[in-house]
């Protein structure tokens, strides 16, 4: 997986005329012309044969374009799709799904992925609801925003400015709140609201007047922001004013083209102006590399590139089938400055399922060690912070 100039040439031009790009533009007949990779089946949290043998190959070396024709010509009818139409499918994917507008592999790229910072919202599925007590004790004024509930401890001496999750109850847990710049992973099994934590962590930072970055590898553009619409967040007026870029990826398409993502994030975030970024999930990505060291290496190298952005990062990961406090492969939360814990409790008699958080870490912050419990609702992640699991 080796980036080429091409692809630095891409972003560049496409940060540049992204003023220029209507965000409203119609979609055309071209996308069912572009290849697309085959999508995981992301619901058993494993990928299909035909996929894993299509990361297994190695791209071909593509030509170097003359100074006459920089834009590369279109491949024959029938042909093998070659290492440009692979960079055209990413384009397609990393634009959040917008259309070419004229036809040209580089107009593709420049569009898509300028529209994709540029606003849209589509329709989508709506997140769980919640009902009354859950089973849990809950003990006087137990809501979200109900007083007290842990111990204060004092907050850590730093300079570093902090900022909170967004969630009422989770916040209180820590003491003076994340340190800004932060790597955060949310794990969790399936069903434990760990895309609405990053929804919501994004929504902080847009109702404080900031920018921010959604990066999905599970659902499509659309689905994300209707999901959190519905929630009364309000995204889709958020990406079509420019404060929101929501971005859909095939987790194939983003591992080929890692090296050139991770070199080039970094200055666009910057250029954007956001100051928060999600990633869901890192567990797609994590499935991309079978060898466990190369795992490791592209793991290590894309965290570093995204703390070099210079924004505070949530990543989603899933939970290990064994351990609920651990990721699937074990090594997301030795890489970032926070660990979320989301998981089920189920009582011996099996009446009722419930759903508790608690931080195993954050780096530089005073944090409750308590386990507490949160239910997900029309209007997002609600802890209780006066309720205890029994």
């Amino acid at each position: 997986m080796v980036a080429d100039e091409d692809d630095e040439d891409w972003f560049e031009k496409a940060f540049e005329e992204e003023t220029e790009t209507d965000s409203d533009e119609e979609p055309s007949d071209a996308e069912s012309e572009a290849p697309t990779a085959e999508p995981l089946e992301s619901e058993s949290g494993e990928e299909t044969a035909e996929s894993k043998e299509s990361f297994g190959e190695e791209a071909p070396d593509s030509d170097e374009p003359t100074e006459e024709s920089p834009t590369p010509a279109e491949p024959e009818e029938g042909a093998e799709p070659g290492p440009e139409s692979e960079v055209d499918d990413f384009a397609a994917a990393f634009g959040g799904g917008g259309e070419p507008s004229g036809g040209e592999d580089d107009d593709l790229f420049e569009d898509d992925f300028a529209a994709a910072f540029g606003g849209g919202g589509g329709a989508g599925a709506a997140a769980p609801g919640g009902e009354d007590d859950f089973g849990f004790d809950l003990d006087g004024d137990v809501g979200a925003g109900g007083p007290g509930g842990f111990e204060e401890e004092e907050e850590y001496d730093s300079d570093i400015p902090r900022i909170d999750f967004g969630i009422e109850g989770l916040d209180e847990m820590v003491q003076g709140g994340v340190p800004e710049r932060s790597l955060i992973v949310a794990i969790g099994g399936a069903g434990t609201g760990k895309t609405t934590f990053g929804l919501q962590f994004l929504h902080e930072a847009i109702q404080n007047g900031e920018r921010a970055v959604y990066i999905t590898l599970e659902e499509s553009r659309q689905r994300v922001v209707q999901s959190a619409t519905e929630k009364g967040w309000e995204f889709d007026r958020h990406t079509e004013e420019g404060n929101l870029a929501v971005i859909d990826i095939d987790p194939i398409e983003m591992a080929n083209s890692l090296t050139s993502i991770r070199n080039e994030l970094p200055r666009l975030v910057e250029e954007f102006g956001a100051s928060r970024l999600v990633l869901d999930s890192v567990s797609l990505l994590e499935m991309m590399y079978d060898d466990q060291s190369v795992r490791r290496t592209e793991i290590y190298d894309f965290t570093k590139a995204l703390k070099d952005a210079g924004v505070t990062t949530m990543l989603t990961s899933e939970a290990s089938e064994d351990n609920p406090f651990a990721s699937r492969h074990g090594i997301i939360e030795y890489l970032t400055d926070a660990v979320v814990v989301l998981r089920y409790i189920r009582p011996e008699d099996f009446r009722e399922t419930r759903l508790a958080v608690e931080i195993q870490k954050i780096r530089d912050a005073n944090h409750s060690r308590e386990t507490k419990p949160y239910e997900i609702t029309h209007q997002g992640i609600s802890v209780y912070r006066q309720a205890n699991i029994f």
